[in-house]
């Protein structure tokens, strides 16, 4: 078979020219990070030379790509901004449109995190109608992953960044939507929120081997077993690998209920997972703020929750910028999914408002135990974060315990002093040790007078 001159060469061309690839996270609408170096990646003509060029400052960058056609680079963001264009060339152009500079947040976890603005079935989310009527907000992307799992690290997924609507948000997570929409109004730009949230799993599933490697206390499954979520590893590949280097601002974190079974090295675990995914990222120590269990009756596990709880406030000493926002009060004895997601959203804004975005004056942390010092039958604890004092916005305090000797707790009738708590319990004349809210679910009323509700914790180890 003859083929003319002319037809070769235009065979040729076609197969040395590829079209520009890029992943899902790098696409039309999306938010990138201000003031930054942000990471572009992705696939192209083999061994070429390509430009990328930003309309934000009309920069062109130059590089090469490799034998396989992988390219990745890192080109300089302005202040907050757009929408703006980016165009790759490698022979071809591919052109990005209706690009934000701003502030990017990635929201993981289980189902908490997972909850939809529209709700569970006969779970709802309180004010969601309210929140969808006002959710036109031309300056919040959304980036919501589907739900997958692999053996395998991935680098696809059908995502796409989305402009927020009332349809899109409906199908957002009610955290992640509701923190972007606040940090939004107080800092007068772009958000971009980036949802990667898997309901009942557990936090093995989002590590790596390598993170889960000083662990012994989880099922490793056979390379032939069939591929479960909760297999270690399998959310990672699936639903962060695709996206690790996308530059961010911070990270949210709302899971834990599906370790509430074997909580003891719950806070090693969250420390190995920060730890691998700020090393992947190479971003340095982003922040990372996460959300205290839903208080809940947890008719399989009551005894191990509030280790699970104590476990979850520990890991603030050992993760380098993190914090947890406590949700004492806002648990349900009903459902394991709370409909107040605004507090909790709201209790997240506060950390990243003080520590990150330099908002002065704003509380962000609950009151702390300190110390106990006891009286005969008395007990007087005092706590960390209470500058202004306590405050049961005028209920009777509830949920705190003391016991004797015995290591037997009762409940204890609470007053607010200026030294601090005052305990009382006709049941213990010599108390050794309180606990407040060390339950699976024991709703909490103390707060200091910003507002902030306290920790739960134990003097005792019992």
């Amino acid at each position: 078979m003859k083929y003319s001159l002319s037809f070769l060469l235009l065979f040729i061309t076609c197969i040395s020219f590829a079209n520009v690839e890029l992943p899902a996270v790098i696409s039309d609408n999306m938010v990138l990070q201000q003031q930054s170096q942000v990471l572009l990646w992705g696939n192209a003509k083999k061994n070429a030379s390509m430009t990328i060029t930003t309309s934000w400052n009309n920069k062109t960058y130059t590089i090469k790509t490799t034998a396989e056609g992988n390219f990745k680079t890192r080109v300089q963001t302005p202040v907050a901004g757009g929408p703006y264009k980016i165009t790759f060339n490698d022979g071809e152009k591919k052109v990005l449109g209706n690009v934000l500079i701003g502030e990017v947040w990635l929201c993981s976890g289980q189902s908490n995190m997972e909850m939809p603005v529209r709700g569970f079935s006969n779970q709802p989310i309180l004010n969601s109608n309210d929140i969808l009527l006002d959710a036109d907000k031309p300056g919040i992307r959304l980036f919501r992953i589907e739900k997958n799992m692999s053996k395998t690290p991935l680098t696809k997924m059908d995502s796409k960044w989305e402009e927020a609507n009332a349809a899109n948000v409906k199908e957002f997570s009610a955290v992640g939507y509701q923190f972007a929409r606040m940090l939004q109004e107080k800092l007068n730009v772009p958000v971009g929120v980036i949802q990667s949230a898997y309901g009942g799993t557990d936090i093995e599933a989002w590590m790596t081997t390598t993170s889960l490697q000083p662990f012994n206390d989880f099922k490793r499954p056979a390379d032939t077993a069939k591929i479960g979520k909760n297999d270690p590893q399998v959310l990672f590949n699936a639903m962060i690998n695709p996206i690790v280097g996308y530059t961010i601002k911070g990270t949210l974190w709302y899971q834990g209920e599906n370790n509430r079974k074997n909580p003891f090295a719950y806070d090693k675990k969250m420390e190995a997972l920060v730890s691998i995914w700020r090393k992947l990222w190479d971003a340095g120590n982003w922040p990372f703020y996460y959300v205290q269990i839903a208080p809940f009756n947890y008719a399989d596990s009551k005894e191990l929750v509030p280790v699970l709880q104590e476990k979850q406030f520990a890991s603030m000493a050992l993760i380098p910028n993190s914090g947890m926002a406590a949700t004492i009060d806002i648990g349900s004895s009903k459902t394991i999914h709370p409909s107040d997601k605004t507090t909790v959203a709201r209790r997240l804004l506060y950390w990243a408002l003080a520590n990150d975005y330099g908002k002065k004056g704003i509380a962000y942390k609950g009151p702390v135990y300190k110390t106990m010092q006891v009286n005969k039958d008395t007990v007087t604890v005092a706590f960390d974060n209470a500058t202004f004092g306590y405050t049961a916005f005028g209920k009777e305090l509830i949920s705190f315990e003391v016991a004797g000797a015995d290591k037997i707790f009762y409940p204890a009738k609470a007053n607010i002093t200026g030294k601090g708590i005052v305990l009382l319990s006709e049941q213990v004349k010599t108390p050794v040790a309180v606990r407040y809210g060390f339950k699976d679910y024991a709703p909490g009323n103390l707060y200091n007078t910003e507002g902030l509700p306290a920790y739960p914790f134990r003097t005792d180890s019992w």
